[in-house]
């Protein structure tokens, strides 16, 4: 198993340490959170980094890469709607919008796998990436904060940046899924014999 396939195993096996960390109550345990989950989010860019650059991209890790990203989002999305640091419905929403986008994109693969067609990650799921994996930890950075004696203005300026950012990922998030299913509409068309 070559150092990519370690770094996606190490940010899966990251993922209910995180979650464990998050739920569990001892002193600083969200702080805890949030470092399992930056960690687990820089194995993301390294893995895919050194796959790229060292030619040691393999079907394993084209296998385990997307399934530990979508393990480690949607685990963080729903801590942070569990326990209401985004208030619902917001953080119940923004949960069922990432789960649901990743659903289309992964039934669209399917439908175009039978069909001998590869659908490519596209610039905007990148982007959603990005503002996503920045968006998570300063929410749990809230969160961690939230139960410290800090200043009121602090904890508001962390919030609203968190929330802020979200907004953007969730609008990124709906860009993207409809940006897949227009430029790959060709998937649902019949195949007349």
């Amino acid at each position: 198993m070559n150092l990519p396939n370690k770094l996606t195993l190490a940010r899966i096996i990251l993922v209910p340490l995180m979650m464990v960390a998050f739920m569990v109550e001892f002193p600083y345990h969200i702080f805890v959170a949030l470092g399992l989950y930056i960690i687990a989010a820089t194995t993301d860019f390294l893995d895919g980094y050194i796959a790229r650059k060292y030619n040691l991209v393999t079907d394993m890790g084209k296998f385990l890469d997307p399934i530990a990203d979508k393990l480690l989002a949607t685990t963080a999305l729903i801590l942070i709607a569990g326990y209401n640091l985004i208030p619902n419905p917001f953080g119940l929403i923004c949960l069922f919008l990432f789960v649901a986008r990743d659903t289309i994109i992964s039934a669209l693969r399917q439908i175009a796998a039978t069909k001998n067609v590869v659908i490519a990650a596209d610039k905007w799921g990148k982007y959603k990436t990005f503002i996503l994996d920045i968006a998570i930890p300063v929410i749990f950075l809230f969160g961690a904060l939230s139960s410290l004696n800090i200043n009121a203005i602090v904890l508001d300026v962390i919030k609203w940046l968190g929330y802020g950012l979200m907004i953007i990922a969730s609008l990124l998030n709906l860009i993207s899924a409809v940006n897949y299913l227009i430029k790959n509409r060709k998937v649902f068309k019949e195949n007349k014999e």
